[in-house]
């Protein structure tokens, strides 16, 4: 099977079987990606927050660099990808890359499922373009460090990914609409969180005096 028609989880699994280091290099990751470009290499940024777990501080903030910057290149409607050199020189543990893939893949093989070419024709940089802008977008929510928001528009990346590379318009717009309610996530937490938060302790507040008025009455 050529490289190109293998399915995304088999690739992303052959890049840490591949190689046999403790650490893993951005760069090295690229060049393993072949000629899959932009969609491999969003596919890849997008996976570690799409894994819900208990992340530290910052995590968020740095896993959404890379997808800014191939944002913008989409956006500019570059050809392939392009890694500044302290990006490219950035080491991840294969062990961890390798756990998130793990986890990942049963996911990926059950959408790649779903997947077929549709809606596209040969305007693949228009479609590129949406991404692009798309993915700038949700990015931003993604390095807002509030637990969990970042699911939904990392999702929606990986969605919009796995969608361009089989060149499925569908998938693209799903993972489009998936991205936007995560974003509007983000908003509503920003705008409303800390008020919501604040009304319900002086609810608890509010409770607590009574049960002591209660006591002292009774």
């Amino acid at each position: 099977m050529s490289e190109n028609k293998r399915p995304t989880s088999e690739i992303l699994t052959r890049v840490v079987d591949g190689n046999n280091n403790d650490t893993i290099t951005v760069e090295e990751i690229k060049n393993s990606l072949n000629e899959r470009g932009f969609g491999l290499l969003m596919a890849v940024s997008s996976l570690p927050l799409c894994i819900p777990f208990p992340a530290p501080p910052g995590y968020t903030t740095f896993f959404s660099i890379p997808l800014f910057i191939f944002s913008i290149q989409m956006i500019l409607g570059m050809d392939s990808p392009w890694l500044p050199k302290w990006v490219g020189n950035k080491r991840i543990k294969r062990t961890k890359l390798a756990k998130f893939i793990e986890k990942a893949v049963p996911l990926l093989r059950k959408i790649e499922k779903l997947l077929k070419p549709r809606m596209i024709n040969s305007n693949i940089e228009g479609w590129e373009k949406l991404i692009g802008v798309s993915s700038f977008i949700f990015s931003i929510s993604i390095a807002i460090p509030i637990p969990l928001t970042n699911l939904p528009p990392g999702y929606g990346i990986l969605i919009m990914s796995l969608g361009l590379l089989s060149k499925d318009g569908l998938t693209i717009l799903i993972g489009l609409i998936v991205g936007i309610m995560g974003v509007i996530l983000t908003i509503f937490v920003l705008s409303f969180g800390a008020e919501i938060i604040e009304s319900w302790l002086s609810s608890e507040e509010e409770e607590t005096v009574m049960l002591i008025l209660q006591h002292f009455i009774v």
